[in-house]
């Protein structure tokens, strides 16, 4: 399931050398300590809860709000346990920008090194990737992907979009417990602060969308562009919440045709065809309502505000019980960690700042 997704400024730069190097002995002291006491499939769940991962991130040194956080603190586990994994039982692949992309390929690398079928952890770095990149489209494109995973083939993601014009990021939490269905509410608790909207194919709501567009794949191209057509033509309003794919429909022939010759019988299927991309699902979602009547659902997976959006309640309050427990589970892993007194003693005063934050989002 998904766990979380929270909205942070994006700040670009990156940390310099004497803190990343603190940050790594940190990351590694807690994540020992974490994996020591309770196990590695534990610090898969700690890193899928967006609350825990932001408290993290702060104890490590970054800003409580920065997108910074989300690179740097994947960064700087990977970099701290690289030659421990086997010790640990517990890998980590993907990253940032190119690296992200190299994720398939490490993951393979790792299991084959252990043994384990890689097969079913790269299917869900991909189709993590594959739906809050195309099949939510929210306004913010992925750029950053990095995946866990144990020897037991229990896996987390953390993942981050970017949106250049309101200068944001949105980070996507994945867990593996729990997951039925990629491409049907695989949302658990997605947290930020504002609700954006736009085409979002993997909600409840959009159950009967995702059958019209698995029927409609097997339909020829040349029937898909020239409804394609008329839907724009007769059919949709110019206030459409799905943007206008005039222009594009016959450049989308080539991917049709993909599409048609894999036959996919299900929306996860085709979701998981190679160039399936936002622009044929939303061709694909436009020709459906036309055909079949039927209309995708267009609310934002955000379900509750992340940190400070919920201090006053709305929409959802933070659960305080919860966000003092990770604190106190963290100040517990620093102080049995295996790193310095004074990288302790940072990052507990660290953990107190951004707890006084969170409590009064205004302080400054």
């Amino acid at each position: 399931m998904k766990t979380g997704v929270a909205h942070l400024p994006l700040h670009y730069g990156k940390a310099p050398p004497w803190l990343f190097q603190r940050m790594k002995s940190l990351a590694r002291g807690i994540t020992f300590f974490v994996i020591d006491a309770y196990g590695a499939e534990e610090m898969l769940s700690r890193l899928s809860d967006p609350f825990w991962f932001q408290a993290f991130g702060c104890a490590l040194g970054f800003d409580w709000h920065s997108s910074g956080v989300t690179t740097t603190v994947c960064g700087a586990l990977k970099e701290g346990l690289k030659g421990m994994e086997r010790e640990l039982g517990f890998f980590i692949a993907g990253g940032k920008g190119r690296t992200s992309r190299k994720t398939p390929l490490e993951i393979e690398e790792i299991c084959e090194q252990r043994a384990m079928d890689g097969t079913p952890l790269i299917y869900a770095s991909r189709m993590s990737a594959k739906v809050d990149s195309a099949a939510v489209q929210d306004g913010f494109q992925i750029y950053h992907h990095t995946f866990f995973f144990t020897q037991t083939g229990q896996w987390a993601v953390v993942q981050q979009g970017m949106n250049e014009e309101t200068r944001y990021a949105r980070r996507y939490h994945w867990f593996s417990q729990g997951v039925k269905d990629f491409v049907c509410e695989p949302h658990w608790a997605v947290c930020c602060d504002q609700r954006n909207g736009g085409l979002n194919l993997v909600a409840q709501e959009s159950e009967r969308t995702r059958q019209a567009i698995t029927e409609l794949s097997h339909e020829k191209p040349d029937v898909l562009i020239a409804e394609g057509k008329r839907a724009i033509e007769l059919y949709l309003p110019q206030e459409h919440p799905i943007p206008e794919e005039g222009s594009r429909l016959e450049r989308l022939e080539k991917i049709f045709t993909q599409i048609h010759e894999h036959s996919p019988n299900n929306f996860e299927e085709l979701l998981g065809i190679k160039g399936v991309g936002p622009k044929s699902l939303r061709a694909l979602s436009l020709i459906s309502e036309l055909i079949h009547e039927v209309r995708p659902s267009f609310k934002d997976p955000t379900r509750f505000s992340f940190a400070h959006g919920g201090k006053d309640g709305h929409p959802y309050p933070v659960d305080r019980k919860v966000y003092d427990q990770t604190i106190e589970a963290l100040k517990g892993a620093i102080d049995k960690a295996r790193v310095g007194d004074r990288e302790k003693m940072e990052a507990i005063r660290r953990l107190r700042e951004f707890n006084a934050k969170r409590q009064n989002p205004n302080a400054k």
